[in-house]
Order: C-alpha cells, then structure tokens, then sequence
C-alpha cells in the first residue's frame, strides 16, 4: 500500500507526494518522471523494488503543474525550480540516510539541476543514479529521427507552438483532444514493440499536463547543459539508459552523460523509444535495482569521502573559471 500526501513548498505550490516501503529502510529512492507525465509512469520500477529482499522506501511526486500536483506560474516553469524543488522534498521528506535518484527524461535533467545547484547537499546525500531516455544537452542531439531539414522544420513548429501554449494558462488539453493525438504521441515517443495499456497512460498523462507546463518548460529543456556538472559528481553507482528509437533524446545523449559521468554504466536497447521505463520496464527496474543494492552496500564513509572529492573538484573548476 502506498501513501498519498501533499507537500507545499516554500513558495506555495503544492506537490502531490506518494511514498511506499519501510520508512526505516536503509536507502531512499526518489523517481523523478518526464515532461507532460506523472509520477504513476514509473509503476513498474515501484512493484519490482517492492519485490525486493530488503525494499527501499521509495517516494514519487508530480513535478509542478503536472499530474495531480498544482500549477505554477510562467516564471517557475524552469529546470533550475525543478531542482530547488527536489531539493526541498529530500530535505523535508528524506532528511537522513543515502538516497538513489532516478529520472526519466526531464526527471533526469532534474537531477542534475539538483547538483548543479545544491552540490553539497548531492555529494553527502547522493548514492546512486539512475537516468533513463534523457540528455544534458538540451536539444543539441535532437532530430527526432528526421532528416536534417525537416528536423530544423519540426523544432521551428514546436518552438513556437510551446511558446503559444505557455501563455495558455492553468488550463489542460480537452478530453476531445487527447485520442486524436495518439498516432502522433505514438510516432514520437514509442519504438518497434510497446504494450498499449503503457500509451493510454501516457496520453492520460499529456491530458493532466497544464499547457503553461507544456509550452513552459520547453525553453528550460532545450537549453539546458551540464556535462560539466556531471563531471564534477565523482565516481558513484550509475546508470544510463536509452533506446536506439529514441526520437527525444538518441542515444548521443546518453553517451555524452556516460562519458562525463566517471563509472557509469550504459545501455542502449534495440527498437525502443523514449517511454523506456514502460516499453521495457523489466531491463529498467534491474538496473534500478542493482543500483539500489550497491547503494545500500556504501558505508558512510566511503559516501563521505567522495562527497569531499566531488567538493575539492568543484572548488579546482571554479579556480580554474
């Protein structure tokens, strides 16, 4: 059974927050979904850790303006809300004990808003990583399977169409909308093989999604680069992975987070798309697990002495800035 809860943060937005397992267990697990889904994306994942000898606890919540969480205004439609926001979960939700961070698409790129933002507090509490279908790059890889010029095309139409939508409001897409989106959401996000229970969630979740959401954070998306951030995270249990359809963010994506981020493991698998933690949410809840279980097998000093690594190579980088 879970627990539902709301979390209303420091500025007023309030975020629905479920958690699962023992709340004495050893490591804490924190899933971060992607752009225009919800925190139920990741239902799999949640099952099989649950399965596990020893269970983490494990919390979920919906992103600002997404799911069952309130919207948020046009100005905190950013990458770098979203990291001050997972911030302010763990130190109000998991105060203590090693946490392992796992993030689909945007949930990724949250996550290393997190540690771009709030380095110390990711080198003395951060265990493991899990990023899946996401990038550090913003778009810089993106070409949504096209070729070049109808690439450049695309990402003209949906650059503007985001920017339309933003100023759009609260609102969410009519229920009218949602079927006839379904071949494209389909075309976009899912590879060769893919259950059809896993595409009716995720149009559910593109019709939870306020338009201010969709068409907000895009800027922040496509924007974003933090190589140089992973770079300084250190050597910790981590994973990245992607499949080869992915029309988002391909696998240059995840190669550029694998070469970063030091001891990472990658994984590209064949005929996916971008919803990797639906269409092959068994390989997914493996790698989490096995990170979980890495995790849990840190000693505290061990975690300690490569938070202070991480803080001395961020300290050279800024001298050297």
């Amino acid at each position: 059974m879970s627990e539902r809860s709301a979390l209303t943060l420091s500025d007023g937005v309030t975020l629905c927050v479920e958690s699962w397992g023992p709340a004495e267990a050893q490591v804490t697990v924190v899933l971060m979904h992607g752009w225009c889904l919800h925190r139920r994306t990741w239902h799999n994942q949640i099952a099989a850790l649950l399965r596990m000898p020893r269970p983490p606890r494990i919390i979920a919540f919906d992103a600002r303006g997404h799911g069952r969480s309130e919207t948020t205004g046009l100005e905190t439609t950013t990458l770098g809300q979203l990291g001050n926001d997972l911030a302010e979960v763990l130190r109000r939700l998991a105060p203590h004990g090693p946490v392992v961070l796992a993030g689909h698409s945007m949930g990724g790129m949250t996550i290393m808003e997190y540690a771009h933002g709030h380095p110390d507090e990711f080198a003395e509490r951060v265990a493991g990583l899990l990023f899946v279908s996401t990038t550090a790059e913003g778009t810089a890889h993106t070409r949504y399977g096209l070729p070049p010029r109808l690439a450049a095309v695309m990402r003209a139409g949906e650059t503007f169409g985001a920017g339309v939508l933003a100023r759009s409001g609260a609102w969410r897409p009519h229920r009218a909308l949602i079927p006839a989106l379904r071949p494209a959401l389909r075309w976009l996000l899912f590879g060769d093989v893919y259950e059809d229970a896993a595409l009716r969630m995720t149009m559910k979740s593109v019709g939870r999604t306020t338009l201010r959401s969709i068409g907000g954070f895009r800027a922040s998306i496509g924007e974003q680069q933090r190589l140089d951030t992973l770079a300084r995270l250190g050597d910790l249990p981590a994973a990245v992975l992607v499949g080869d359809r992915d029309r988002l963010t391909p696998p240059p994506c995840a190669e550029g987070i694998a070469d970063a981020l030091p001891g990472t493991e990658l994984t590209v698998f064949p005929g996916a798309g971008h919803m990797l933690i639906l269409e092959r949410h068994a390989e997914v809840s493996a790698a989490l697990a096995s990170i979980v279980e890495r995790a849990g097998a840190s000693t505290p000093g061990e975690r300690h002495r490569r938070a202070k690594r991480a803080r001395k190579a961020g300290r050279v980088d800024g001298r050297a800035a």
